[in-house]
């Protein structure tokens, strides 16, 4: 998650004013997170406080609203994401504000950043500008504490994975086989593939072993998931963490490891309530990535919101090919949400990029440019149509924008039958998104019939070959020998009728990132297949794709800072 860097945001505001993101986040006057709550008829004993401006939301809370109504329920997404920018979190923002300016009572649904990519190069996850959720730093660093959380749970089942094995080993694990990995919450590439248990025989059995970022990790898709704390323990239960040396399957309930992983968790699987710079109510509450996992915030979370206002506004990570495949194919699968409409955010400078403009060149106005990338908000739109799902497109206007330029990307939305309105969020918060949010609203009131992409009853590689002919645009899939002996474990074991989560590079509709704008003649290579039977998804690992990635030469971690009175810097 995250949206523009702040260098190129704040030229996005015409030199009106250059403060930097998190500068403006600490001059907001922020109400006690107790009357945010007041403002959706939630009382003081519903409330779980982190400090004055964020808490969770009880149980009681739940189980008091499971028979009313649910509101609208709106879905931010976009385009391949660019080094130019296309801000889809603070479009998601921007829209929550500008909804009360019209009459309409919302409440913004977002996932939790990680500390990999707030630490690396991408940015944190609360928006920019002049839409923001705030308290920016405490979400950013740490927050309510959920990520340390499911860290600690998921390496609780390692522990007493290696535990066992050292203890006689009763259930016969093959080493060669775990396929559970540690995980921690950092870029670190050096622990990615890794030998534990060395230094003799009281530390252990050495084997080779893995860690993955804990977005990634099986327990946060789990979390995310999860209805309940029973159903969150049978969850865990069913993780399948490895195989005998017979070829059995072996679950973290064989261990007897799930009741403590879900002790771990009570805390975390409850929704994190927080506001943005407007005062806006907003629930962030887990955080899977999209390129390597479901890339959607709770199902909690999204389902407490609806009960609680008009409208809803979500959003799925990078792109339309990533998340929001995955918000309609797996999250509202399971959860039984239906969609009313879809934004897809996109900016003149990212449409130019992917018509092969370079990053320092997109300000200059280039119509031949922008006409060769829209073929790529061309695909992102068809995609999101094939669904059944209402389309507005929202482009985040740039000081540098030509009339030219916004007119010619109208005048194609239109051709293509779906809505266009101009985003100016980051620069004027609510205000700028008040042309979007009319649009969204009627748009909302417009028939749909929202279908999945595939049938769950499909062979596997069918179901991939779905995904990879009708939202990437490829030719086919191949498989390496690893995938197909996967494929058939996965179909031996019965579980071959669950939806896929395909682990793919966010920069590209194929799976090479370098392809830009709207690929063809190409096919997509799984590379690895495996089953994260608790989450209840099967993953196809794709390209070069990393479960762990790695800081950059100069990581934003340097220019990050505190003083003695604890004011944070640097942070965006």
């Amino acid at each position: 998650m995250g949206d523009t860097v702040s260098v190129i945001s704040q030229e996005s505001r015409g030199g009106i004013n250059l403060l930097s993101d998190i500068d403006i986040a600490q001059q907001c006057k922020m109400k006690k997170i107790t009357e945010i709550a007041a403002s959706l008829d939630i009382s003081p004993d519903e409330l779980e406080l982190y400090g004055p401006y964020k808490a969770k939301l009880t149980d009681s809370l739940e189980k008091r609203l499971e028979n009313k109504p649910n509101g609208k329920l709106i879905l931010v997404t976009a385009i391949n994401p660019t080094p130019a920018g296309e801000g889809k979190t603070t479009t998601t923002v921007g829209l929550g504000q500008a909804m009360p300016k019209i009459g309409k009572m919302a409440v913004i649904a977002l996932r939790e950043p990680s500390l990999g990519p707030v630490f690396g190069i991408k940015g944190g996850a609360a928006g920019g500008g002049y839409s923001q959720v705030v308290p920016m730093e405490d979400i950013n660093l740490h927050f309510t504490g959920d990520f340390h959380a499911i860290t600690s749970a998921n390496n609780l089942l390692c522990a007493m994975i290696d535990n066992h094995i050292q203890q006689g080993n009763s259930l016969d694990i093959d080493t060669r086989r775990i396929i559970f990995k540690r995980c921690l919450d950092m870029n670190d590439r050096a622990l990615r593939n890794i030998v534990i248990g060395l230094g003799g025989q009281t530390n252990g059995v050495p084997r080779e072993d893995h860690f993955m970022i804990t977005v990634a990790s099986e327990v946060m898709a789990i979390l995310c998931l999860a209805k309940d704390i029973d159903d969150l323990k049978a969850r865990l239960g069913a993780i399948i963490f490895g195989y005998s040396r017979k070829g059995d399957a072996l679950y973290a309930r064989d261990l007897k490891a799930n009741g403590a992983m879900a002790a771990l968790l009570k805390d975390a699987v409850k929704p994190n309530l927080v506001q943005t710079l407007e005062n806006t109510p907003c629930f962030i509450h887990g955080g899977p990535f999209a390129n390597i996992a479901h890339g959607c915030n709770s199902v909690r979370a999204t389902k407490l919101a609806l009960k609680l206002a008009d409208y809803v506004i979500t959003e799925a990570g990078f792109g339309s090919d990533l998340g929001a495949e995955k918000f309609y194919d797996i999250k509202c699968r399971y959860a039984g949400l239906t969609p009313n409409t879809v934004v897809l955010v996109a900016s003149v400078r990212a449409l130019k990029y992917n018509g092969g403009v370079k990053k320092e060149d997109t300000k200059i106005p280039d119509t031949a440019a922008l006409k060769a990338g829209m073929v790529n908000l061309e695909a992102h739109i068809e995609n999101l149509q094939k669904f059944g799902v209402p389309v507005v497109v929202a482009v985040n206007r740039f000081a540098s924008d030509s009339d030219e330029e916004l007119s010619m990307i109208e005048v194609f939305c239109k051709s293509k039958g779906v809505e266009f309105a101009i985003s100016e969020v980051f620069a004027k918060g609510g205000e700028g998104g008040v042309e979007l949010a009319k649009k969204v609203v009627l748009s909302c009131e417009k028939p749909q019939n929202y279908h999945c992409i595939y049938e769950l009853d499909l062979p596997i590689k069918e179901k991939i070959n779905a995904i990879a002919t009708k939202i990437y645009g490829a030719d086919g899939v191949v498989y390496s020998p690893a995938a197909d002996s996967s494929i058939k474990d996965i179909e031996k074991l019965g579980r071959g009728n669950l939806p896929i989560c395909i682990a793919k590079t966010q920069y590209s509709l194929s799976d090479d990132p370098n392809k830009l704008g709207r690929p063809k003649n190409f096919v997509i290579t799984a590379s690895t297949v495996r089953l994260c039977n608790g989450a209840g998804f099967i993953v196809v690992e794709t390209g070069d794709i990393m479960t762990l990635p790695g800081l950059p030469a100069v990581p934003a971690a340097c220019t990050i800072d505190v003083n003695n009175d604890g004011y944070i810097s640097g942070l965006f």
